[in-house]
């Protein structure tokens, strides 16, 4: 079985994809070099092939609506790299390796990115304040007793802090390794609310990856995790899809793609003022308990978020919050270091062993991967539009899904301006009155760096309907009986 034409990037050629079947598995060959350019698991497939289908919209053509602040930037900015990091190649045979690992499931401490186990005031404090989310549900006890959760709830993003999502499986026998590996996107379904003292318990499964060309560096292979976040009744309370890119170092290093830049950019006092009162003002904004009723939202209605500029005190704040990739210190990290040598280098300047994580705040480490500035971790960014989207829908509306694909990077120094615009507005499959919302997250450059869309379903005046009530009580979802049509577009 064979499908449409396109260029193969292990030989380079024309050519056509012909699928196989290797048990469990579906197997992704070229038809003219029989190299593998993606396995996943047969289950999924369908599922995974239409998962980017909905941004393909507007993620070439960013819509005109969102604000796009476009500043002469074509300075070269210095990326020689100083540190030299484990060097790794995409190959036919690591491609085979990787199609041993499909299917391959992690669960809770079987996670070396496990990290918040149960949700606890301070682990949400700890994480709003890592990424500046303010909204008082989350921390003040006595505005969260007011609310229909009846008491303070974690926040749907907080999940990322349990873990991030994704993990590289069997780290010793990575068929990668040395090929970095950049998160670049999410598609998240939320089910439960995590009360106080709920014990969350993630499950990571492999289900597949794919093989295909980029500008950064040429060849690059997406690598595909399921994770599930089950509670301490074994109810699934939320989903998340996660991608991964690998890229050869030396040859992002070698393409220079982001060299160009001018980083640090050369904000005047002026133009951080605005920034700083803009990012302030914005507070007033959040919905909190006044009820945003579904039928008086319209339809190209919009809501905005900005952040930045980026620096190393918001990459701590984060870290300390999330903890993404297990950071640890001393004997603690050295032991970690000694199991997992690739994992670690030494810088130069200060002669102390680094992560490879420390691409995210240490200049030297991210040159040598290819970039020209410490950089965002991708999740951080989904967390500001998951803030940006719960301040917005108020504390009666529920984030039913999220999708967001990191396609650009946040390097330190810039600033993001998020936006989401209603682009519709109805009753879902469930009988929810929802509505879509297309996202976006603008860089002073002009570039759209977050393309996505979120699904939220907000309170209902006519038929008495409050999302968050139905699922604290454990009720039946939607309206349905009292004869309202699944999808039927109404206000």
């Amino acid at each position: 079985m064979s499908e449409n034409k396109f260029t193969c990037p292990m030989c380079g050629n024309e050519s056509t994809i012909v699928l196989r079947s290797e048990g469990e598995i579906i197997i992704r060959e070229c038809a003219l070099c029989k190299s593998i350019v993606g396995a996943f698991l047969k289950e999924k497939y369908e599922e995974l092939l239409s998962l980017h289908k909905k941004c393909d919209r507007f993620r070439a053509n960013p819509p005109d609506w969102i604000r796009r602040v476009k500043i002469n930037s074509e300075v070269k900015t210095n990326s020689e790299a100083s540190i030299k990091l484990p060097e790794g190649a995409i190959t036919e045979q690591s491609l085979r390796e990787l199609v041993k690992q499909i299917g391959f499931r992690l669960y809770g401490t079987e996670i070396h990115t496990y990290f918040n186990s149960e949700v606890t005031k301070d682990s949400i404090r700890h994480f709003v304040n890592g990424i500046g989310d303010t909204n008082p549900l989350w921390v003040d006890e006595d505005y969260a007793k007011k609310s229909r959760y009846g008491g303070i709830v974690a926040p749907p993003h907080w999940f990322y802090s349990v873990c991030p999502s994704w993990v590289i499986f069997s780290p010793l026998k990575d068929p990668l390794r040395g090929v970095h590996g950049f998160h670049s996107g999410n598609d998240w379904i939320f089910y439960k609310p995590a009360f106080l003292y709920d014990k969350i318990t993630p499950e990571i499964i492999n289900v597949g990856f794919s093989v295909s060309k980029s500008q950064f560096a040429e060849k690059i292979v997406i690598q595909y995790n399921l994770t599930n976040y089950y509670n301490q009744r074994g109810e699934l309370v939320a989903r998340a899809y996660a991608w991964v890119i690998r890229a050869e170092r030396r040859t992002a290093r070698e393409k220079g793609k982001y060299t160009k830049y001018m980083l640090p950019h050369p904000w005047s006092e002026e133009e951080l003022k605005k920034i700083e009162d803009e990012i302030l003002g914005e507070e007033n904004k959040i919905r909190g308990a006044n009820p945003r009723f579904w039928e008086e939202v319209e339809i190209g209605e919009e809501m905005s978020l900005t952040k930045g500029p980026l620096g190393l005190t918001d990459m701590i704040a984060f870290c300390i919050g999330t903890n993404p990739v297990s950071l640890k210190a001393f004997r603690a990290a050295l032991k970690e270091y000694r199991r997992h040598p690739r994992w670690a280098i030494r810088d130069p300047s200060t002669f102390a062993l680094e992560p490879i994580y420390s691409v995210h705040y240490n200049r030297a480490v991210a040159n040598a991967a290819g970039l020209p500035y410490p950089y965002d971790v991708g999740v951080q960014r989904n967390c500001f539009m998951m803030q940006m989207i719960t301040e917005w829908m108020g504390d009666d509306g529920w984030l039913k899904r999220c999708y967001a694909e990191y396609r650009k990077f946040f390097f330190y120094s810039d600033v993001l301006w998020l936006k989401g615009k209603v682009m519709d507005k109805f009753i879902d499959e469930d009988g929810e009155p929802c509505v879509y919302i297309e996202t976006h997250a603008v860089n002073q450059r002009g570039e759209d760096t977050m393309p996505g869309y979120a699904l939220v379903v907000l309170p209902s005046k006519k038929h008495d309907y409050w999302p968050v009530e139905v699922r604290v009580k454990g009720q039946a979802l939607g309206i349905k009986k009292r004869g309202v049509s699944v999808g039927k577009r109404e206000s």
